[in-house]
């Protein structure tokens, strides 16, 4: 585990001591910014929360990576210096391997089938697989899905990504994913990105139509491929060591306000897409709707090879696929 600075360890400590004698404090910390629809999910997780508990319970939200990466905080919560966290479940399946799943590509059929799956059974015994790794999900937040844009070149099938430098999470499954399609995955921080694509060190990438918007990345692009080939959902967690701090009645808030903020957060994405996609249309970006069964054909090897990898968790893949 890396090392967590001492000093933001006794900061946060102190603080939480200081503030214990008359409420408890949750501090929630995430890498997005504040403009973000998750953010704005977080914001609903807060109010709820505090109108549930009257004021005993309070949320402390710490944005915009202050208090490090998504791995950082994670590591933050195993330890309890920090309550609660945001992070993608790309980035938790590095510490719970059941979120590999999520990743799968065209695991979920269409937008319903992916919401009766995760705030179904299957989706909240993912949640519960953290425990064990001092990691309790709470609820899931709507990333949408994601899709390829490229600089020069469109891609329309995916004969058409043959070739190309698309930029990946540092996600295996990701980097398969592309790679079976005939592309050349090529795994890069988030924060390089734009000028990768400004200098051809990468011929395009992949994300949601907000993401595409607010790193800018609409400015270097020609192309945007509405393939939707995974919908991997953000997660709203909190550490075990706070949890188990908590009264019956205050675990009951918490989970209260985290699945009425999943509801809420539902809109605001949906709002945030809709603006995306008109500020990439008047940009004058192309935007194809290809034939995704097509590219649903080519990836089929990525959940081949993770039943192989992964045995024991073929049953609740066969459970999505049934839902």
């Amino acid at each position: 585990m890396k090392k967590i600075p001492i000093l933001l360890v006794l900061f946060l400590g102190f603080i939480s001591c200081k503030e214990e004698s008359t409420t408890k404090v949750l501090y929630l910390a995430h890498s997005l910014p504040q403009t973000h629809p998750v953010h704005k999910g977080i914001l609903e997780f807060q109010k709820a929360l505090e109108t549930k508990s009257n004021g005993t319970l309070k949320v402390k939200i710490f944005p915009d990576a202050q208090l490090g990466s998504e791995r950082e905080v994670l590591e933050l919560l195993q330890i309890g210096s920090v309550a609660a966290t945001k992070v993608s479940a790309a980035t938790l399946s590095n510490f719970v391997p059941e979120y590999h799943i999520l990743g799968i590509p065209y695991l979920f059929r269409d937008q319903e089938h992916r919401f009766n799956v995760l705030e179904g059974q299957v989706g909240k015994s993912i949640l519960a697989k953290g425990s064990k790794f001092w990691l309790r999900g709470l609820c899931y937040y709507d990333a949408g899905s994601r899709s390829f844009y490229t600089s020069e070149k469109a891609i329309r099938t995916p004969e058409d990504l043959k070739g190309l430098k698309i930029r990946v999470m540092n996600n295996q499954m990701a980097i398969n994913m592309v790679n079976s399609m005939g592309g050349s995955a090529t795994p890069l921080a988030y924060g390089e990105l734009y000028t990768a694509i400004q200098q051809g060190v990468v011929d395009g990438a992949e994300n949601n139509p907000p993401s595409f918007v607010s790193s800018n990345h609409y400015e270097i692009s020609k192309y945007y491929t509405l393939d939707e080939h995974s919908a991997i959902p953000d997660v709203l967690l909190i550490g075990t060591k706070y949890w188990e701090k908590l009264s019956e009645d205050e675990k009951k808030w918490v989970q209260e306000s985290a699945d009425e903020s999943s509801e809420a957060q539902k809109k605001f994405w949906n709002d945030s897409v809709e603006e995306s996609m008109r500020i990439a249309k008047e940009a004058g970006i192309e935007i194809i709707i290809p034939e995704k069964s097509l590219f649903a054909e080519e990836s089929k090897s990525v959940l081949e090879e993770f039943m192989v990898k992964y045995p024991e968790m073929a049953t609740l893949v066969n459970q999505i696929k049934a839902e």
